[in-house]
């Protein structure tokens, strides 16, 4: 209707000398209704009489009542139409979207849902209070510059698998912005945040929670790329019809293209596509994959073949492509992928089974994948039955783990998924559940640190503890239940501390280090002890930097969204080498007084097993 109403005003412009319009219809409404009410007069006047209507020959009192047509005088002229100076031409017009059609004529709407069901940016974000999502105004005081530098600053993923998952809980809480930041701008730092840690669906939830309307270029940006890591490229569609200049780049014109064919507009999107690939605005097999789903939406013609020949390099445009057409990529491409392609394999739940569980391990050690998700996934490939390699057998040995018939076999299946020389910390996330199965006891004391790992790092404290009567003091086991136990009666003694350090084999004594600094968060060691070991390791807990400063502000108002940002900061890093034991004692320090002394105690005995 659009397009037909803009080819009649095209051709009054050019085929007729017409420029003033016809004249209003007048209003259907009875006298009276169509106007501002009269001033009430002063006296009152008498009523005039009431017409009579006069009867039609040959009716009755019961005939039809004909409305008289209103005169031609009293209606006013209506204004001249104004046409736009540029105006199209009847080909260009006939070419044009339905988008374009309505930005000509001033039809384009700045909202695309109704008032009453816009969301408040008052609070952003999708984890409320009583879904464990922290307080919603504590940032609310906070200096803008501080939040943005804490957010904006951490640009990888985060060294602590428990940090990581305290982090994505205050990203994803619903928080008012601090003061003097706008909301959105507020999204979109935590979306991007979001991203950069591997946390796309969370991230995309984060960004559905603002009105395409309120989008900013950054939250737009933001949200594109949680839309490709999920895969999910039909997502951006109602930021792309509603703000189509939000960017410029290919992608987003190819994104453009693929969301008008799903609106309905599969001919201007199909010329939109094949124009984009004979000008050569982005690589072929971008665009190509483009008409591919932008087929998928319309009749079926013009099937589209993909050819991954010559194509050297994965993009997350082609990988988000790809796996929502259910095409194979290469194994070439897949194999020098990065960590980026691995994570969100893990996550994309259209992916083979096995291509799944080949980035399951990454995604479970840095807390994005729960040890509940990881036997889920192994379960399916368990019962699938058809998956056969690695991934087959370790199904097959996580069975073990859990039902074998003695405690031996059991702990022989835990041993091969762990593998022999350095555990791997996601298959320890992978058996926690089947480590807590573990009846405690002094046959099973050698592999006693690996499982209280396995046990701690999906929080099962309590039957890690129990461990406590059958692990030597001084051990490794000892250390991770020290500072894992929710309560200690006093601090612990000078000897079982040297005993620790003394045994300790790992690189830099890092694990030393990280058990000092924890107990010293935790309040467990007394200043004299503390002052000996670190004088021994060669540490300064005490020595001051912008951040301690900062962390240790926010925990002194007991601002818990603050503190977590601010650990996170901290924390970020590939490895666990990355991080100091100064770090470390800060962070979990602020953590024990802002409320979140789980988290602590998880991330200090993390660091011992991990260091």
């Amino acid at each position: 209707m659009k397009r037909v109403l803009l080819l009649t005003v095209a051709g009054i412009a050019l085929c007729s000398s017409l420029v003033v319009a016809q004249d209003a219809p007048e209003s259907l409404l009875p006298p009276g209704f169509d106007s501002a009410p009269a001033p009430t007069p002063s006296r009152p006047q008498p009523a005039s009489p009431a017409p009579r209507a006069s009867a039609t020959p040959g009716s009755a009192g019961g005939g039809a009542v004909v409305q008289p047509v209103p005169s031609q005088s009293a209606s006013a002229p209506a204004a001249p139409l104004i046409l736009p100076e540029n105006l199209p031409s009847i080909a260009e017009i006939e070419a044009m979207t339905t988008d374009e059609v309505d930005e000509l004529l001033g039809l384009k709407p700045k909202f695309d849902i109704p008032p009453a069901a816009r969301r408040s940016l008052d609070r952003v974000g999708v984890l409320a209070v009583t879904e464990s999502g922290m307080p919603p105004r504590s940032l609310e005081k906070q200096p803008a510059s501080l939040v943005r530098a804490a957010l904006a600053g951490t640009r990888g993923p985060l060294v602590s698998r428990w940090g990581h998952i305290m982090l994505r809980r205050a990203l994803s809480s619903r928080l008012a912005p601090p003061a003097g930041m706008n909301p959105v701008e507020f999204a979109a730092l935590r979306v991007a945040l979001l991203n950069r840690m591997g946390e796309p669906v969370v991230a995309r939830a984060i960004a559905q929670s603002v009105d395409s309307a309120e989008y900013s270029p950054a939250l737009t940006d933001a949200a594109f790329d949680a839309y490709l890591a999920t895969s999910d490229i039909i997502g951006v569609c109602p930021v792309a019809r509603l703000k189509r200049d939000m960017r410029k780049d290919a992608q987003w014109e190819l994104a453009r293209s693929i969301c008008a064919a799903f609106a309905g507009e599969a001919n201007s999107a199909k010329r939109e596509l094949d124009k984009a690939l004979s000008r050569g605005i982005a690589p072929r097999i971008d665009v190509l994959l483009a008409q591919r789903v932008a087929g998928a939406a319309g009749d079926g013609r013009g099937a589209v073949t993909i050819e991954w020949n010559g194509v050297k390099e994965l993009t997350p445009w082609r990988f988000a492509l790809a796996n929502a057409l259910g095409l194979d990529i290469p194994g070439s491409l897949l194999s020098g992928a990065g960590n980026y392609y691995r994570q969100s394999a893990a996550l994309a739940p259209m992916l083979p089974l096995a291509q799944r569980a080949q980035g399951a391990d990454l995604a479970a050690g840095r807390g994005i994948l729960s040890a509940s998700a990881m036997v889920d996934l192994y379960s399916q490939i368990y019962a699938d039955g058809e998956v056969g390699g690695a991934e087959g057998a370790n199904a097959s040995l996580l069975r073990e783990a859990y039902v074998a018939g003695s405690v031996d076999d059991r702990l022989d299946a835990l041993r091969t998924l762990w593998g022999a020389d350095s555990p791997d910390y996601g298959r320890q996330v992978l058996t926690a559940f089947a480590a807590a199965r573990i009846p405690p006891g002094e046959d099973a004391a050698a592999d006693a640190p690996t499982l209280i790992a396995a046990m701690l790092s999906a929080g099962l404290d309590r039957n890690a503890l129990r461990w406590g009567k059958f692990v030597d003091e001084g051990s490794e086991g000892w250390a991770q239940l020290v500072l894992a136990q929710p309560r200690r009666n006093g601090p612990i003694s000078a000897g079982a501390l040297d005993s620790f350090l003394d045994a300790d084999g790992s690189e830099e004594q890092r694990k030393s280090r990280f058990f000092v600094a924890g107990l010293a968060g935790l309040g467990r060691i007394d200043r004299g002890e503390l002052n000996q070991a670190s004088d021994r390791l060669g540490i300064d807990l005490s020595r001051q930097t912008r951040w301690t400063r900062m962390i240790d502000l926010a925990a002194r108002h007991k601002n818990q969204p603050l503190v977590a940002m601010l650990a996170g900061l901290g924390m970020q890093g590939s490895s666990w080498d990355k991080m100091t034991a100064r770090h470390l004692y800060h962070i979990v320090s602020a953590l024990s007084r802002v409320g979140l002394e789980a988290e602590a105690r998880m991330i200090a005995a993390e660091a011992v097993a991990r260091g």
